[in-house]
């Protein structure tokens, strides 16, 4: 690795703006924003198929596009989110790419990193404590106690903390009532950090959150109980983005984290915006599949921030695409025409939905595998050419960026061309029409069903005015439809979603379906089980 002081100097970061975090990590001033006049380059979005046991590659294929643009002699930069704990010691493993196409140091950034999530979690919980104590010292805003909305958060997949009693102990130990945790990705602690432009926009944001609502109704918001001063004061360093590099040495953003499937899955404006200034490339990603990380991203993202993305790389691999086609992880190695012919309508529709719903250009990438056969790989070109999409194959796992050149070309190429950037929805429609709007233009289901909960939620949304913001939609994300096992392209579903609340703070609605949850739980094997560290602090067992 390089010392980040040279990574930093090769982005074009002076070194007032630079804070070290050791010899290899380091945060950016936001200032550079305000005081940096480059025009902007331009936005390259990394999105993929709907996930599948088998994996896809989105990161890695994010960060060797990066190094393959800088190979063609691009100054290319990339920003990325920053990883969990939860999937780090889950299922998932970390979010750090792979191969040759990694962002370093790995183990610092999959693990505590810059503090950024502890910063977070302490902010969260900080409102949780202040809005407690205000009950129990006299509840002079009269809020209910059945109505409080706000929850403690842990970045740790921890089912035990989904729901509990807390408050127990007699009159001086706090009022007992019913509480939960979220994992600190899902709070709206993470979204309101993600989303905002600087610390005055953090302040505001942070005090539009809104934790309960009184007796009669109304809502009471972080400002309400004086808070948002401290918990900006909490973030004022995690707002900053921070710096590492690939292994080949390609600046590179990783900051902030929210999930996609139960939050809107990308990383900060901030970090997107100073790439943007820093490049002439900026190449993002969205989490899991376009469905969920790229609507998002589209939608809420760029609607907020005023961002139009000039190109889209949608990943696949033919191992994925075979399993979407009803093959056995087991038996993916083996070529198999019909099944990857099954599977392949999943890749079309996010294609479909890039290109003509949103407007966009894109190009598929291959995440290769040697398992491939050249019958297998001009499949899926030919299918792909008749929608008008081009297929690049990339090779950054076994080459680093010298197997993004083509992918790389293809992208400089899509950048140049025409492009009819648009929403899947009007914010201003109502809530019931925006949330159809996804589910028929964006997943191709056959409408949207509301429970009778979250219908008076929407109605009583509608009536404090929150009615014209984005949607946010908690959904699985191993189909377009709600529920996990129906693969491929369904067709012939509808959506339920059973609770919609309000992310004031955040600026959108949050519609929960299925049985997504906003604290996962560790699986029969954690990965927490095969990782350890030696008598040097050597790392191993993190993937």
């Amino acid at each position: 690795m390089s010392p980040i002081a040279e990574i930093a100097a090769k982005a074009g970061v002076e070194e007032t703006y630079l804070e070290q975090y050791g010899r290899y990590k380091a945060k950016i001033d936001y200032a550079l924003l305000r005081e940096n006049k480059c025009p902007n380059g331009k936005l390259i979005l990394v999105t993929a198929i709907t996930p599948t046991p088998a994996g896809e590659g989105k990161t890695t294929t994010t960060v060797g596009l990066a190094d393959g643009l800088r190979k063609i002699g691009k100054n290319a930069v990339v920003a990325l989110r920053e990883p969990s704990l939860g999937p780090v010691f889950g299922v998932k493993g970390g979010a750090a790419g792979g191969g040759y196409a990694q962002v370093v140091p790995m183990e610092d950034i999959n693990l505590h990193f810059t503090g950024d999530f502890h910063a977070i979690g302490a902010a969260n919980n900080l409102l949780a404590a202040m809005l407690d104590n205000h009950i129990q010292q006299g509840n002079a805003l009269g809020i209910d106690v059945k109505k409080i909305t706000w929850k403690r958060c842990v970045d740790m997949n921890d089912r035990q903390l989904r729901n509990i009693v807390d408050g127990l102990g007699g009159r001086m130990q706090g009022v007992p009532r019913e509480d939960g945790f979220d994992i600190t990705v899902a709070s709206e602690v993470m979204a309101v950090l993600c989303l905002s432009d600087d610390i005055p926009d953090l302040k505001r944001r942070l005090g539009r959150i809104i934790v309960a609502y009184t007796y009669d109704g109304k809502p009471v918001t972080a400002h309400d109980l004086k808070a948002e001063g401290a918990m900006a004061a909490l973030l004022k360093d995690a707002l900053k983005p921070n710096l590492v590099q690939t292994l080949e040495g390609t600046p590179a953003f990783i900051h902030g984290g929210p999930f996609a499937n139960i939050a809107h899955g990308c990383n900060s404006v901030t970090a997107t915006r100073m790439a943007l200034a820093l490049g002439d490339y900026a190449v993002t990603e969205a989490g899991f599949g376009a469905d969920l990380g790229a609507e998002k991203f589209l939608d809420i993202k760029c609607r907020m921030a005023g961002l139009t993305p000039d190109a889209v790389v949608v990943v696949a691999t033919v191992r994925a695409l075979k399993h979407h086609g009803g093959v056995a992880k087991a038996d993916l190695n083996s070529e198999n025409l019909e099944a990857l012919e099954r599977g392949l309508p999943n890749l079309l529709r996010h294609v479909d939905n890039i290109k003509n719903v949103f407007g966009l250009s894109c190009v598929v990438a291959i995440n290769a595998f040697p398992t491939d056969t050249k019958a297998e790989l001009d499949l899926v070109e030919d299918k792909c050419r008749e929608l008008g999409v081009t297929v690049a194959l990339s090779e950054v796992w076994a080459k680093g960026g010298a197997g993004g050149v083509a992918l790389a070309e293809e992208v400089v190429r899509l950048c140049e061309a025409d492009n009819h950037f648009r929403f899947s929805y009007d914010a201003e429609d109502p809530i019931e029409k925006k949330l159809e709007d996804i589910v028929k233009n964006v997943y191709r289901g056959d409408g949207v069903i509301l429970t009778p909960a979250a219908k008076k939620q929407a109605q009583e949304l509608a009536e404090l005015g929150f009615d014209k913001l984005p949607i946010c939609m908690a959904k699985t994300q191993y189909s377009f439809s709600d529920d996990p096992a129906l693969l491929g392209a369904p067709e012939g579903f509808t959506v339920t979603v059973r609770n919609l609340k309000v992310s004031a703070g955040a600026g959108f609605i949050v519609a929960l379906t299925g049985d997504i949850m906003t604290m996962p739980g560790l699986p029969k094997v954690p990965a927490a089980e095969k990782i350890d560290v030696d008598e040097n602090g050597k790392i191993t067992g993190l993937f």
